[in-house]
């Protein structure tokens, strides 16, 4: 016979969080959200620590390499979709981490043959202005000159104007030798009040530029994510059918981590992906694993060696495993009872291994409440799914504007190795639909806006990181009048209207 269950799992929908005492120190400037990504050893330092909880979906709809910059701009780490071509989920990763390293490989090349309608089509597809006119048009060829928006104007010159006659040449450009550091070449921008400087090697070959923005850039964003070569921090999904041919080829691009994207965890595709991985590059490559909803999902994920656990069967708002398949817990309960048996493993080992949650948040305070169940981050799909950045379209329905939001088991994804199960290599029925979200406008803005609200919560409960918000919590069920009693009731409210006045 079954084993029952007989308490119900519950959603963060039906969980508040109790004011504690705050303490004049308690106010959201001095609050810290940085928390572990991977596995440590008692008394040792995470190999990566994000400075924001939040990591994105690897999700077609999601995850491409501009949410990945956007995110790891404020401090979090995107996953690369993985339902693509090995070369081209690498090359994602590699775009993203060469975006901005300080010492950045031109992406806008060109020979001096070239017209000024090129220097156009070529502005249009990067959205770089500058542009390095090389012998061979490569980001490795002989540098001959830049090319600036100061250089041309569309309006005045014929389109088939050769760059040779509009450029600026090489012996009026000041260029810095390869192994400046990035602190003297960005004393040279400063001094000489340049945009850009390239950076040659002895046979006048361009190897880097470096550009007065990312400067500022960083100055604005002080959690940035970074590498210990200053380029932004990246992971990518893969899979358990292709991992032998998808990891070397990820690693090999820059990815710092990887994750294994997979509806369910608690199997032994799973446990083979990770075994080849140790085999291969031990304790080197880190990735996470999953998903789990109990404590025994994650012992063996824990024992097979993940670096990191993703809680959350069917709790995503574009997934239909729950109604598909019958399969599943409620996000709060199973996240309890996972982060439960993380504390159990860290007292019998000494390894503490971070808990994601993945799925069942849909208002800002649900991120506060997985964080004080015991979550060191959450993975978003539909948050990120809004913003410019993400790698869907941008449409109009009735003068609204909406972003196409697609889960990985939708016919639309057709991403059949989220779901294997040993089979034929195809989808046999979807667990994920095709949908808009509403269009919510940069990462930036969203995060920031999301972000404080965290804080200003978990100064309420008198905590100033996020291991304190779980030491200090005080969590209680609510009832289904609770909940209607916390939103507004009983008032008629007035029409809200985007027109200034």
């Amino acid at each position: 016979m079954a084993t029952f269950i007989n308490e119900a799992s519950h959603t963060f929908n039906e969980y508040l969080l109790i004011p504690g005492y705050s303490s004049s120190e308690c106010i959201p400037a001095n609050v810290s959200l940085k928390t572990p990504l991977v596995k440590y050893k008692k008394g040792e330092t995470p190999k990566i620590t994000m400075n924001i909880p939040m990591v994105s979906a690897i999700m077609q709809s999601v995850s491409g390499d501009r949410l990945a910059v956007a995110l790891a701009t404020e401090g979090g780490v995107a996953f690369i979709y993985g339902s693509q071509s090995v070369e081209d989920e690498a090359e994602m990763v590699r775009r993203a981490k060469n975006y901005k390293a300080g010492f950045v490989v031109s992406d806008s090349n060109i020979t001096p043959d070239a017209t000024m309608a090129d220097v156009v089509a070529l502005k249009e597809m990067t959205g770089h202005s500058t542009v390095a006119v090389t012998d061979n048009g490569k980001a490795n060829g002989k540098l001959l000159g830049i090319v600036t928006g100061r250089d041309y104007r569309v309006s005045r010159m014929d389109p088939a104007t050769k760059v040779s006659e509009f450029m600026t040449t090489f012996d009026k450009l000041i260029t810095a030798p390869e192994g400046t550091t990035l602190k003297i070449a960005n004393d040279i921008i400063w001094d000489n009040k340049l945009n850009s400087l390239p950076i040659i090697d002895k046979e006048g070959r361009l190897v880097y530029m470096v550009f007065r923005k990312d400067y500022d850039t960083h100055k604005q964003n002080p959690n940035e994510l970074l590498d210990a070569d200053k380029r932004y921090v990246v992971g990518a999904g893969i899979n358990t059918r292709d991992y032998a041919e998808r990891v070397p080829a990820l690693v090999e691009a820059g990815a710092d981590v990887l994750c294994i994207d997979s509806s369910e965890g608690f199997s032994e595709w799973q446990k083979l992906t990770l075994e080849w991985i140790r085999a291969k590059y031990g304790d080197s490559v880190k990735v996470g694993a999953g998903n789990v909803v109990d404590a025994k999902g994650f012992r063996f994920l824990a024992e097979c060696g993940a670096d990191f656990i993703k809680v959350g069967i069917g709790g995503g708002s574009i997934c239909i495993t729950r109604e598909t398949k019958g399969i599943g817990r409620g996000q709060a309960t199973a996240l309890i009872d996972v982060c439960a048996e993380r504390d159990r493993y860290f007292e019998e080992t000494g390894i503490y291994i971070p808990v994601c949650s993945d799925g069942g948040i849909v208002y800002d305070h649900h991120i506060t409440l997985a964080l004080a169940m015991g979550a060191e981050f959450v993975m978003l799909g539909r948050y990120f799914a809004r913003f410019d950045e993400s790698p869907s379209n941008k449409v109009s329905i009735g003068g609204t504007y909406y972003k196409e939001y697609w889960g990985e088991g939708s016919a639309r994804a057709r991403n059949w190795q989220r779901y294997d199960l040993g089979g034929d290599k195809k989808l046999s029925f979807e667990e994920g639909v095709d949908s808009y979200v509403p269009y919510a406008g940069p990462l930036k803005d969203n995060v920031a806006m999301s972000l404080a609200k965290v804080r200003s919560t978990m100064c309420n409960c008198g905590a100033l990181t996020i291991p304190e918000l779980q030491e200090k919590a005080v969590l209680t069920l609510v009832s289904a009048t609770s909940i209607v009693e916390g939103g507004a009731h009983d008032v008629i409210q007035k029409e809200k209207s985007n027109t200034v006045k």
